[in-house]
């Protein structure tokens, strides 16, 4: 096992990371599979315990820099993490039964759903830059000052935290998608918020994880190495990226997480 590349190859995924939110799980766990040959249980355990505090220090960094929104955060928070939780339970209790929740129509559909939203996001934002008088229908905003904009937030953090907790992937391009539709944040506080409820989400889900002692620490060491690094840069570079070209990298890379998915 090579650490010295592993931990090369993280850096520049925690630059991703951070300067994106979404991009972890979507290229550690390949990686750690494809190129490392780790079996898949312990690739997917071990990446999700190195991407939860590589995210805890990439929303460290973005919250000092004041890019990301705290309200968004602790809402859809509140909802994700008890979602989560529940999620693991549910996959612990079918796996003992015989049954296998991540199935590929599960993961197919949930690509499909993310492939869809993402194009029409950059089709939105190529009218934006070409036709910009141009109003196109856009998807009803969540007012986190009404009870009914707080409780859509919870519900909706609750449910994608669950399929987190089912599947252990796309934590952060379905909550990325959820802030493109329903927040409208700006491209900076979208990626800042984005990773500090993953961070969050990712803390809970960690322990499950443990639990199974399918963690591979030699690993965990390894992708901290180089990604902890990778995403403070990564994070400190999202400052100074304009809006558009941050989006549209935003937007790539859900399309193609949502196509690893689909494919």
């Amino acid at each position: 096992m090579n650490y010295s590349l592993l931990a090369f190859l993280s850096f520049f995924v925690g630059i991703i990371v951070g300067l994106t939110g979404i991009g972890g799980a979507a290229l550690i766990t390949p990686m750690l599979i494809y190129v490392f040959k780790i079996p898949v249980t312990i690739a997917i355990s071990s990446d999700v315990v190195a991407a939860s505090f590589m995210k805890v220090v990439g929303s460290v960094k973005h919250w000092r820099q004041q890019t990301l929104d705290p309200q968004v955060v602790k809402w859809l928070a509140l909802g994700s993490v008890p979602g989560a939780l529940t999620g693991v339970g549910l996959l612990y209790c079918m796996q003992t039964i015989g049954l296998d929740i991540r199935n590929a129509f599960l993961l197919k559909a949930l690509g499909v759903m993310i492939l869809l939203v993402t194009v029409l996001a950059l089709v939105q934002l190529v009218f934006s830059i070409v036709v910009p008088h141009w109003q196109l229908p856009v998807l009803p905003k969540f007012n986190l000052e009404t009870r009914r904009g707080r409780g859509l937030t919870l519900a909706t953090g609750a449910v994608l935290g669950c399929l987190v907790g089912l599947t252990s992937v796309s934590s952060g391009s379905m909550f990325a998608l959820v802030l493109v539709g329903f927040f409208q944040l700006d491209a900076r506080k979208l990626v800042g918020t984005d990773i500090s409820q993953a961070a969050i989400l990712l803390s809970f889900t960690s322990l499950g994880h443990l639990s199974l002692g399918t963690v591979d620490w030699s690993l965990v060491g390894a992708i901290w190495l180089g990604a902890i690094p990778g995403v403070w840069l990564g994070a400190k570079l999202c400052q100074l990226v304009p809006q558009r070209p941050l989006q549209a990298m935003v937007y790539s890379l859900l399309m193609v997480a949502s196509w690893k998915l689909v494919t």
